[in-house]
């Protein structure tokens, strides 16, 4: 590390940045786990990397580069054929800019003297060094798009040319479905046998792609070396079968969650992608608009009452919860948390994994965590009769609960409240917030173009009133065909797709004085949605095509979204 441990240790801690308790458990930690220190103390949320980096880079008497989405996206073609990929990941580095004669070379690691001296070299041009965190190189280095389906096209060769001698390929083919999970930051990954080949499809940014592909005689072996990593029996064929295991990759250790179900094609499997890299638990990182952001930061520092964040499955909420949690983790309070799965361990979080065979259930664990003196609970669904009577009741003495429910919109929670038995006045006493959000995807920078609604796109908005209606209203022109919106012709830098990562469109109904009202005499929900926009609430499709107007969706994800 740049830094040694023991002046780092005296910055954070005098410069009131870390209590001396947390950096004294990461630090064990990472001695534990063989990790950097300065690693574990940003993954554990102890401190956010921008303000660390600063710290480093002032210490270490190097400059600091934020490498914010602006500069991540004039990384150029010709920035990058400086530093070709496979060194560029091995040596954390990345030309980011060039001024000149003069390359700016953004790494984690500047006293690399030999490294620099031999890319200077090698380019004929000077180097300017800037430390930069590991989280912004991890974005900036996907730049590179790596050409891993070409690379898995000759591993298949080579095992059909060698099928005798080729245990070594088909682990290598195996490492390199995953690693393109990686480098795409894709969530799921799909191995599905068909009649005579084999796809693998992932899902990126919500949505699936087919990858690759190859002959259905080698499906077997592929399957048979995820069950070795995944401790699950090789004999069984015709039962389904859950595992999981971690992977290191380029130096992160991702967590791959399997499930092997036999159809009648094969066995088919299906890999959920768990990583702290670009997983950002923060307010601020989510997407919302101001207003709502502070809507969110005041209800999450309130004692007690339930926050309850709705939507459909993958529709984002856990990573809203832990982004909550994360702005009100602090030594002085006591958090816990009970979850089906666990996705991510924080630091200084108590999280309880539900696990029926053990009778940990959602109400039983629940009722256990109110006897551990908590300041803040979080349940990961509400789902029953008593799941909802313990929340509403820990809401009401004194926790502030946070919590998802199946619901489309923030005023619809109100009635799944009502249709699982809980009295209307003690659920218009208990929540103090709903939110309803949907994930959208982004528009690539690269390739960002303006364009105007097509016929098509017109038509559907004649059938549309409200929406047209809300469009002119937030645009402020009356002729639809005038309105700008933004799209993604395709580029390198997006897989020819146009768009790249996601973001959140959301509602946040407040709980006013006159909504509990509303709630408490069992109120229409359509009453209560009106009220609370009368209030103020931005609806979810007010805030996709007020973010399509300024060019962080396109217009079809608004669509897409309003079915939903």
């Amino acid at each position: 590390m740049l830094v040694p441990v023991e002046k780092l240790e005296k910055v954070l801690i005098e410069g009131g940045h870390i209590q001396k308790i947390d950096f004294e458990m990461a630090k064990a930690t990472s001695e534990e786990k063989k990790q950097p220190l300065d690693k574990m103390l940003i993954e554990k949320g102890l401190i956010k990397d921008q303000v660390l980096g600063k710290i480093i880079a002032n210490e270490a008497g190097y400059p600091f580069i934020s490498l914010k989405r602006a500069n991540i996206e004039e990384i150029t073609p010709e920035l990058l054929s400086y530093i070709t990929e496979d060194v560029a990941f091995s040596q954390r580095s990345i030309v980011f800019n060039k001024e000149g004669d003069v390359l700016n070379v953004a790494t984690n690691n500047p006293s690399n003297y030999s490294f620099f001296k031999l890319l200077e070299k090698k380019t004929g041009k000077k180097i300017k060094v800037f430390y930069a965190t590991d989280f912004d190189l991890d974005q900036a280095l996907r730049r590179y798009k790596g050409d891993i389906p070409v690379e898995i096209a000759r591993v298949v060769e080579n095992i059909q040319k060698n099928p005798q001698k080729s245990e070594e390929s088909i682990v290598k083919l195996v490492n390199l479905i995953l690693d393109y999970g990686y480098t795409t930051l894709s969530s799921d990954i799909h191995i599905e046998p068909l009649a005579k080949i084999t796809i693998v499809r992932y899902r990126i940014d919500g949505i699936l792609y087919k990858v690759i592909e190859f002959p259905k005689e080698i499906h077997s072996r592929v399957v048979s070396r995820i069950k070795i990593l995944s401790r699950l029996r090789t004999d069984e064929r015709s039962a389904a079968q859950d595992g999981r295991f971690d992977y290191d990759i380029r130096g992160a250790t991702i967590d791959f969650r399997v499930s092997v179900m036999p159809t009648t094609d094969g066995e088919n499997i299906a890999i959920r992608v768990l990583m702290q890299r670009g997983r950002r638990f923060e307010l601020e990182d989510l997407g919302l608009l101001e207003s709502d952001l502070k809507k969110l930061k005041a209800n999450a520092e309130k004692p007690y009452g339930m926050i309850v964040v709705c939507g459909p499955t993958g529709s984002g909420k856990t990573t809203t919860l832990y982004a909550i949690l994360q702005q009100i983790n602090r030594i002085e309070t006591n958090i816990m948390t009970i979850e089906d799965p666990v996705e991510y361990n924080i630091e200084r979080i108590r999280q309880i994994q539900v696990n029926p065979a053990k009778d940990i259930t959602f109400p039983k664990g629940l009722r256990s965590i109110v006897r551990q003196d908590p300041d803040v609970i979080m349940v990961g669904e509400i789902r029953d009769e008593e799941t909802v009577d313990i929340a509403i009741n820990s809401a009401m003495t004194g926790h502030l609960v946070l919590s998802t429910l199946h619901a489309n919109d923030a005023a619809t929670s109100f009635s799944r409240f009502l249709e699982m038995k809980a009295k209307p006045y003690l659920v218009s006493a208990s929540v103090n917030a709903a939110i309803a959000q949907r994930l959208v995807r982004k528009i690539c920078e690269d390739c960002k173009q303006e364009y105007y609604l097509s016929k098509d796109d017109l038509l559907f908005l004649e059938d549309e009133k409200s929406l047209a209606n809300t469009i002119r209203r937030i645009s402020g022109k009356e002729n639809l065909e005038e309105i700008r919106f933004f799209q993604g012709a395709g580029c390198k830098f997006c897989s020819n797709s146009g768009y790249e990562g996601r973001t959140t469109i959301f509602e946040i109904l407040n709980v006013t004085e006159e909504i509990r009202e509303l709630i408490s005499i069992k109120a229409p929900m359509d009453t209560i949605r009106k009220k609370a926009i009368e209030q103020g609430m931005t609806t979810m499709i007010d805030d996709g095509i007020t973010k399509a107007l300024i060019g962080k969706i396109t217009f079809e994800e608004v669509r897409r979204s309003a079915k939903a």
